[in-house]
């Protein structure tokens, strides 16, 4: 566990800022070499697209963490907390909503077709998703169940899993480590991983618009769906599933609906043609 990697002076260079930073490169630089084949985008075009879209997640993804945390950790906050990036918290299907919200203004602004933008950053998502995952997993938040497996991890006192653990009268408050604990970030990032490389083959294809966007949204939906079982952390559950593992339903039939509307036509047109 690194939640910090090294302090320069009164800066913190914190382990999940570093891996969300890295996955913001590594996305521009997916998002560049797809531009023009994807969605007819050079590369100002591109990098004003991923802002949009960043700015937009990162609004999104803490107003729904604050939305879900609201009783337990804001009610008797003062306002501007709510806006406290460098304090964490941040849900993703938020940050995804707001992501896609920003998308779709630049769509609007740009007169560009909405599905064109949407197949481009979609390639792109997983893998700067896979390297915040990693971010977790360093920071020690989003963590798994109490498992003996082959692959789980201790987390030192001190952190989430260890607070967690004694809390529930796992381990004692003397104990230097947590029990072993599945690395569910860790698998959910090597999971991002490949549906990231799929994408990135199915868009050298040129296929349909919207297939890409709905290859992802069903993807993205199992993996979250599957990886939202391993984990331990506080969620706010909605009957017999996690708040996630409910906004999943959603998500997989919204990509459902977007690869059917390829499979009618798209718009009658390849990815690339009519830019």
């Amino acid at each position: 566990m690194f939640p910090e990697i090294c302090q320069l002076g009164p800066f913190t260079l914190k382990s999940f800022g570093l891996m969300a930073a890295l996955g913001f490169l590594l996305g521009y630089a997916v998002m560049r070499r797809r531009g023009e084949i994807v969605a007819g985008l050079n590369a100002d075009a591109v990098s004003r697209l991923l802002v949009a879209a960043m700015a937009g997640g990162a609004l999104g993804a803490r107003l729904a963490y604050v939305a879900e945390h609201w009783s337990s950790e804001f009610a008797d906050c003062p306002v501007w907390e709510v806006l406290r990036f460098d304090r964490g918290g941040l849900m993703f299907y938020g940050g995804l909503g707001g992501a896609i919200i920003a998308i779709a203004i630049c769509s609007i602004v740009w007169r560009r077709p909405l599905a064109a933008l949407l197949d481009l950053t979609a390639i792109a998502l997983p893998l700067g998703h896979a390297l915040g995952r990693v971010g977790c997993f360093l920071n020690g938040c989003c963590y798994g169940r109490v498992s003996e497996c082959a692959i789980s991890v201790r987390y030192p006192a001190g952190s989430a899993p260890w607070l967690a653990q004694v809390h529930d009268g796992l381990i004692r408050r003397s104990a230097a480590q947590s029990l072993p604990v599945i690395p569910s970030q860790l698998i959910e990032a090597a999971l991002n991983v490949v549906l990231f490389a799929a994408l990135w083959r199915l868009s050298s294809r040129k296929p349909r618009r919207w297939t890409l966007a709905g290859c992802y949204l069903v993807g993205y939906g199992v993996i979250r769906f599957f990886t939202e079982t391993l984990r331990s952390d506080p969620r706010m559950a909605v009957g017999p599933f996690s708040i996630s593992q409910f906004i999943c339903l959603f998500v997989y039939a919204a990509g459902c609906v977007a690869l059917e509307v390829a499979r009618l036509g798209g718009n009658g047109e390849k990815s690339r043609e009519g830019e």
